[in-house]
């Protein structure tokens, strides 16, 4: 993994031995599992994550995605060793990331849309150990970046329309602590390695 003062990378909807393949042989900071959401195509049942993360290199971090879960299924998935961190793309509010916390002692990751700087102010006031800024929830869009040209608070992932040629421009102009890429390494819908050779040197580089 990278050293601790560079911007780390998440490869996100893994959902094949395939894709655990590549990240093992790239070795991204953190690989993203979508559970119990049919809305997307990279959704998983936490039977499926289990045993997709068992083969998971141990220094990547694994990071379950979740929508308005169930708060034992969070948990029960933090307590068990499945996932290191749960990241919450709903409606959670700081009450929900307090008590996942309080159960698991492990690191929540709050995702917040971002249309306006005022949307950056409430992402900031976030109890989460992390906030994740997206334009959306998975469609691969970015949000306007000038919004944070004057730098934000606290540490963010960074998400929305990254892709291997973008990421090195997101870096340097957002400084996040890390860039979330899913859609921008697929091709047809699957994970594509070159593509994701590609985004973990192009954030490496930087």
């Amino acid at each position: 993994m990278m050293d601790a003062g560079k911007t780390k990378i998440k490869i996100c909807g893994l959902r094949s031995g395939d894709d655990i393949a590549i990240v093992n042989e790239t070795l991204p900071d953190y690989a993203g599992f979508v559970v119990d959401f049919p809305k997307s195509f990279r959704s998983n049942t936490p039977e499926q994550v289990e045993r997709l993360v068992s083969g998971l290199d141990a220094r990547i971090l694994p990071v379950g995605v979740f929508v308005d879960e169930d708060e034992e299924t969070v948990v029960s998935l933090l307590r068990d060793g499945v996932i290191a961190m749960a990241q919450l793309h709903g409606s959670e509010d700081d009450a929900y990331v307090r008590r996942i916390r309080e159960k698991t002692g492990k690191p929540v990751i709050k995702a917040w849309i971002i249309s306006s700087p005022e949307d950056l102010v409430q992402a900031c006031a976030s109890s989460a150990d992390y906030v994740l800024l997206d334009a959306g929830k998975g469609e691969g869009k970015a949000f306007d970046w000038s919004y944070l040209e004057n730098g934000l608070e606290r540490p963010f992932f960074l998400a929305g329309g990254l892709t291997p040629e973008s990421i090195a421009e997101a870096v340097r102009r957002c400084r996040p602590f890390a860039v979330d890429i899913s859609s921008g390494v697929e091709t047809a819908r699957k994970k594509d390695a070159q593509k994701v050779r590609q985004a973990v040197m192009a954030a490496r580089r930087v």
